[in-house]
């Protein structure tokens, strides 16, 4: 079964995850970056998009 998940929406409800649980991690701050730069489509978004995209594509490669 394939699920397609937008990544604002992904990230958006990991960035109040993190926010509610008060994490102040690497980790937090991460998902905090990449939630605004997905909400904010910025010029250097083909790039990033470009990373997220392979590092899914290579965790869904793991289960096969």
């Amino acid at each position: 079964m394939i699920l397609n998940i937008s990544a604002v929406l992904l990230f958006g409800a990991a960035s109040v995850l993190a926010v509610r649980t008060k994490s102040a991690g690497g980790g937090a701050a991460l998902v905090l970056f990449l939630f605004g730069f997905f909400a904010a489509g910025t010029g250097a978004y083909e790039p990033i998009h470009n990373l997220v995209q392979a590092s899914a594509d290579a965790i869904a490669e793991l289960g096969n």
